[in-house]
């Protein structure tokens, strides 16, 4: 699973990076609330890569939160898009939530795991 979370983010972020800083006109419109796109865009950014890589979720949100930085400043160079800081706050505390979201699920996992090995404690 883990191999599988690493590969989904690397593609994630290649994908964002193309949906990022491609001309406005071309960007895929998923939901109508380009804010609620932006999170789940990096939520999910931010599960896989804590999921992905389980011991390093703390490197996992700075992932998240580099490439949303990086992206925003990369929009300031093309013509058609604008970086904004509140577009990087929205991605960013969505990173950390998927991060979150991830550390959740790893501990409700072990503790499922725990119980069905051990059952009663």
């Amino acid at each position: 699973m883990h191999k599988l979370a690493r590969l989904m983010a690397w593609m994630l972020v290649a994908a964002l990076v193309i949906v990022t800083l491609a001309p406005i006109g071309l960007r895929p419109v998923i939901v109508d609330n380009a804010n609620l796109e932006r999170a789940l865009a990096y939520a999910l950014l931010g599960f896989l890569f804590a999921v992905g890589y389980p011991r390093h979720r703390l490197l996992a949100l700075a992932v998240g939160v580099a490439v949303a930085a990086g992206l925003e400043v990369g929009q300031v160079f093309t013509a058609s898009r604008h970086g904004r800081v509140p577009d990087f706050l929205v991605k960013a505390m969505a990173a950390g939530l998927g991060v979150a979201a991830a550390w959740i699920f790893a501990w409700l996992q072990s503790r499922w795991s725990r119980q069905t090995l051990h059952p009663g404690e």
